[in-house]
């Protein structure tokens, strides 16, 4: 089934990310993986880790939406070309939720593997919301308020792409490992 063009959009926004986020991690070492440029900073591996507990929490987070709204829930619109802005971002960085801080230390294939495994599952989390308007669906972010699920979704892939910013910069930071 083709997918409505908004929701066909996101996707591609969410694999692009995900796509540089995983070529940034090519040729990488366990060494370099676990490196952290201060105590307070993230490893790539956190990194990898956080972002891999935060799609399976949009992606429950999806499932506990659908599953709770009164039913039947509105057909995705057809003349709906765009999902609503995200609204900005914070002006300071918050602190991860405890439920996706990351662990230290986890093998950078498992991490790997982990982030494409869950990938699969956020594929099929994503072709649910093609059949029903996303924009029903709400839920309160803690820095940014009420949101509906296709701003859950967009905000994950802006997420991502922080992290990525981040991933890069460490790896750039004075004495990241050779190998």
């Amino acid at each position: 089934m083709a997918w409505p063009a908004p929701l066909e959009a996101l996707w591609n926004d969410i694999e692009g990310v995900r796509a540089d986020v995983l070529k940034e991690t090519e040729g990488l070492s366990q060494a370099q993986s676990v490196w952290r440029p201060a105590e307070e900073e993230w490893s790539v591996g956190e990194i990898l880790h956080h972002l891999m507990l935060a799609e399976v929490g949009n992606g429950k987070l999806t499932s506990k939406l659908l599953r709770e709204a009164p039913q039947p829930l509105p057909p995705f619109p057809p003349d709906l070309t765009a999902f609503p802005p995200l609204p900005p971002p914070p002006s300071t960085p918050a602190r991860a939720p405890e439920v996706i801080f990351p662990e230290r230390g986890h093998p950078l294939a498992q991490l790997v593997a982990d982030l494409r495994a869950v990938r699969t599952r956020t594929r099929q989390a994503i072709e649910r919301l093609a059949g029903v308007d996303p924009r029903v669906l709400r839920w309160r972010h803690m820095a940014l308020g009420e949101m509906d699920l296709s701003q859950w979704w967009q905000l994950h892939v802006r997420h991502e792409a922080d992290h990525l910013q981040q991933l890069r910069a460490v790896k750039a930071a004075s004495g990241f490992p050779a190998s």
